[in-house]
């Protein structure tokens, strides 16, 4: 089974309309991911969080949070997470649904999953603790 990014998007978040540097992001991160991933099985909080931790050390990605969520009565696995620095630190959102199946990476800017738009504000609420430590 291969990592993917799913296409079912609206029109402005379509692969065509995301910006080059993050659909590369994007596909290097969902590459790096495609043997890990386990298909047709549970995963665990902490089979995810390997997986995740792994793949985004191969993009020298930073993971802010994870997170179990119900959704529509299926339960996924969530985790957002930073690449680069400064104003080049872009946003990823990492989904897997907990029954197994494809990992979904994307861009937590155009994400319409309503977690992603909490990634920048707790990097930066990260960025702060670490600066007063």
């Amino acid at each position: 089974m291969a990592a993917q990014r799913e296409d079912k998007e609206p029109e402005d978040k379509k692969p065509e309309n995301i910006e080059p540097e993050d659909r590369a992001l994007e596909e290097k991160l969902a590459e790096s991911l495609a043997d890990l991933v386990p298909e047709t099985r549970t995963v665990s909080e902490d089979e995810f969080a390997e997986v995740v931790g792994g793949a985004l050390e191969a993009v020298g990605g930073r993971l802010l949070f994870k997170m179990h969520l119900d959704k529509d009565g299926e339960s996924e696995h969530v985790a957002a997470a930073s690449v680069g620095d400064g104003g080049d630190r872009q946003f990823l959102l990492l989904t897997l649904p907990a029954s197994g199946g494809a990992l979904k990476v994307e861009a937590a800017s155009k994400s319409g999953n309503p977690v992603a738009k909490i990634a920048a504000s707790y990097a930066g609420l990260m960025d702060v603790f670490q600066a007063a430590a």
